[in-house]
């Protein structure tokens, strides 16, 4: 941007906090006129926040937000879009009116605003459905754009959704990752979309964990790490240093540059995949017997199958970016969704759960990667959400003793240091960090065999993590496997006896002790891009 243009939007020492947890802490970002700004950041990074703040979702933060130069207090959603800022939302569901029609849905914008105006029924409702879709290019015929909105696919839905906000016109576009329900032909499209807009001086924010979809479409990147931007690239970029600003902190410069094309991605995956095999082989003879044996797992559809041993004993950690297969190892694991190819050994004896309540019995217990959706119920006490999954062991007769349920609560504000009122206290009380113990506190009730840990350190304070991480440790000091799945390099660092790095749902490195040190962690991850 130059000196005398003037941002489409520019924040200025914006900051959010929420339950005293400082999210966003200080961050200054231009946003110019034609640009595509892409914003990267692990889990719990704040990209999140950020986006909900520019969209008039969070209106209690700190610092300035500018729109064409002038001042702009981003009171509400519907404000955010009069002052041009759109955006098309990770979570498609949210995006769309169940019960109206495609063409309804396409045309929403002008009907909320329309207070009777006739101009937008009948007829006329479905002209302007054809216009606005005809934007993105789409062939939409007059049958489907008259039938539910719900019959649609995800991949029609995300592109609805995306022709509605163009047809505004903006001043900034928010993509949050637009292409996850995308096909490679409908994704193309996108794209040609994107540069067209850079092209007509539209400005997007472009928030993706998809590194060649970044590689090929920014003017720029920025990073954010806990709160703070901590890379400012612009093109060419430098990938080892936007994955360090991203994944670890900050230790010198890189020492290697990623391989680029396909023979030399494949050239360091079976290098690396030999050596983790080499390292793991040696270490296997010190470690504690196989728990998990997974062979031939496959992860997505496409792509190579996966073995891989999980022991007793020792913590495993599993570090990769979003997309990496991580939650979908976790949940198949517990029984939620099910490997659709590949056998799973638990103990030298045939495991395939087919929901979690057969893992729950089998030992294997986890903590998923979003516990407000999955894990907590809102208005339930500490001690009620702790002893949820062990009812039937705490009950007789259909009535559960309360007295055994409430001293598994207060054994897990012990054990855990959660702090809380007493046992009785609703989860909603708690702090964010506390809320997590509560989670992993929940799983220690009853000792597992295996503990699945998903992304087990978000949102929790420096404190918390140490929590967790030292119980961890313990469980695993007892004979237990601890699989711990983080797209932060320094998370599984300090907690993990062994790395494995997962990229498309398939293993580039598994390594021990100095195989496994930082550097070497990031710079497979970057060549697995």
């Amino acid at each position: 941007m130059s000196p005398t243009e003037v941002p489409a939007v520019a924040l200025t020492d914006v900051s959010m906090a929420f339950g005293g947890k400082t999210v966003l802490a200080s961050v200054s970002l231009d946003i110019a006129p034609g640009s595509v700004v892409a914003l990267l950041g692990a889990n719990g990074a704040g990209k999140s926040t950020l986006i909900k703040i520019l969209s008039g979702v969070h209106t209690d933060h700190g610092g300035e937000v500018r729109v064409a130069g002038e001042p702009a207090a981003l009171h509400s959603p519907l404000t955010a879009r009069q002052l041009g800022i759109q955006t098309v939302h990770q979570r498609i569901g949210e995006g769309i009116v169940p019960g109206l029609s495609v063409a309804e849905n396409l045309v929403f914008e002008e009907l909320a605003q329309a207070r009777g105006n006739p101009f937008l029924n009948g007829g006329r409702l479905l002209a302007r459905a054809r216009e606005i879709q005809a934007g993105l290019g789409l062939d939409w015929s007059d049958s489907l754009l008259r039938r539910d909105v719900t019959e649609l696919g995800m991949s029609d839905r995300q592109l609805l959704i995306l022709a509605r906000a163009l047809a505004t016109r903006p001043r900034l576009l928010i993509l949050d990752e637009p292409t996850s329900a995308l096909s490679a032909a409908e994704a193309e499209r996108l794209f040609a979309l994107v540069e067209k807009m850079r092209d007509d001086g539209i400005a997007v924010l472009y928030v993706s964990h998809r590194l060649g979809e970044i590689d090929a479409l920014a003017d720029r990147l920025v990073v954010l790490r806990d709160g703070r931007l901590t890379e400012d690239q612009a093109k060419p970029f430098d990938w080892d240093s936007a994955l360090r600003a991203m994944l670890a902190q900050a230790q010198g410069a890189a020492t290697a540059r990623p391989a680029r094309d396909s023979a030399e991605r494949e050239g360091a995956k079976a290098g690396a995949q030999r050596e983790g095999a080499k390292a793991g082989a040696e270490r296997a003879g010190t470690a504690g017997e196989v728990a998990l044996s997974l062979r031939g797992v496959r992860l997505f559809e496409g792509r190579t199958p996966l073995d891989l041993d999980i022991r007793a004993g020792e913590v495993t950690g599993v570090v990769g970016l979003l997309g990496a297969g991580k939650t979908e190892l976790a949940r198949g694991l517990f029984g939620a969704e099910p490997f659709a190819a590949g056998a799973v050994e638990l103990d030298g004896r045939a495991y395939a759960p087919r929901r979690p309540a057969d893992a729950i019995r089998a030992g294997v217990h986890l903590v998923p990667e979003d516990r407000h959706a999955d894990a907590l119920v809102p208005g339930w006490s500490l001690a009620q959400n702790i002893s949820l999954p062990f009812l039937k062991s705490l009950s007789r007769l259909g009535l559960v003793n309360t007295a055994k349920e409430d001293a598994l609560g207060r054994d897990t504000i012990e054990a855990l240091g959660v702090v809380a009122r007493d046992e009785h206290s609703t989860v909603e009380e708690l702090s964010g960090g506390n809320q997590q113990k509560v989670v992993v506190g929940r799983w220690l009730a009853r000792t597992p065999r295996v503990l699945i840990l998903d992304e087990p350190f978000r949102g929790v304070d420096i404190g918390a993590r140490r929590d967790i991480g030292r119980r961890a440790r313990a469980l695993a000091a007892e004979g237990a496997a601890v699989l711990v799945l983080s797209a932060d390099v320094d998370e599984v660092l300090e907690v993990a006896d062994r790395v494995v790095v997962l990229a498309a749902g398939e293993i580039h490195l598994d390594a021990y002790g100095e195989d496994a040190e930082r550097d070497r962690v990031i710079q497979t991850i970057s060549a697995s891009v």
